[in-house]
């Protein structure tokens, strides 16, 4: 009887910890379960919500936490014979080409969903241009060319980072919630307005940058927690996809098996 092959996913972020066990290593895989916890809880997963799983055959994770952080989740992981593997941007990987500057330093996460937006891509129909935004504690805005290159991208502060260093930076001014309005009459209006605005211009204007590089009109896409947020404010449509970190990693295993075998997921 063949072994099972199950393949564990996890993405750490600034605040939270998610995973997926699936049945393989390969995008469109079954999800067995799944879940998320704050980075506060994760030292409870061994005797908490991985306890009852059944045992995964390989991991690999996306992580843009500090190194305390993935030795914890190492250590809660002691309870399968599962070495941990952490994706590191690299010159090119599954079907992605890394044009940063120093690919090394470009963000996992930043890779990782790259990865799984282009397979979205191709898995749809012809190749073309994609513009993918990245919505969380930051705001990434990333350009990929038709041929699979990525091109560059903007970093920017999420909504709630531009919102706590105006109440730093400005005597007497609290933030309460606004709403997102064409013409913002009073102050918690015009914050929130403000923020989502400038994100929503820095979107558009990379959006221009790509399409004249390019000459072909890219496919948006989106993704992070605070992605449905920005929707309604965004110039062009998007498509809100909030599994591309997880199909990244299916994506990178299953070339990672195929390249170096299942026992050598290796970084």
């Amino acid at each position: 009887m063949i072994a099972a092959m199950n393949f564990l996913a996890v993405d750490v972020g600034n605040t939270r910890l998610k995973w997926t066990l699936y049945d393989r290593a390969a995008p469109g895989a079954r999800a067995l379960a799944q879940g998320a916890e704050f980075l506060e809880q994760i030292d409870h997963l061994a005797e908490g919500a991985w306890a009852a799983l059944p045992p995964p055959r390989c991991m690999l994770g996306c992580s843009v936490a500090n190194p305390a952080i993935n030795h914890r989740v190492h250590e809660q992981m002691e309870l399968w014979d599962v070495e941990p593997r952490w994706v590191v941007a690299a010159e090119r990987e599954a079907g992605l080409v890394n044009g940063y500057q120093y690919p090394a330093r470009l963000g996992a996460d930043r890779w990782v969903a790259m990865i799984g937006a282009r397979h979205l891509l191709l898995a749809r129909g012809p190749a073309r241009p994609l513009l993918l935004v990245m919505v969380g504690t930051a705001v990434t805005v990333e350009a990929v060319s038709a041929e699979g290159r990525f091109l560059g991208g903007l970093i920017l502060p999420g909504h709630g980072m531009m919102l706590r260093a105006l109440e730093a930076g400005t005597a007497g001014l609290h933030v309460p919630t606004g709403e997102v309005c064409p013409f913002p009459a009073n102050t918690s209006d015009g914050l929130t307005s403000g923020g989502t605005y400038a994100i929503a211009g820095a979107c558009e204007r990379m959006y221009q940058n790509l399409r004249a590089h390019c000459h072909a009109e890219p496919l948006c896409l989106m993704t992070g927690g605070a992605g449905w947020k920005m929707l309604p404010a965004m110039t062009r449509p998007f498509e809100l996809v909030d599994s591309l970190i997880f199909d990244g990693l299916l994506a990178i295993a299953r070339e990672r098996q195929a390249l170096l075998g299942l026992t050598a997921l290796s970084v």
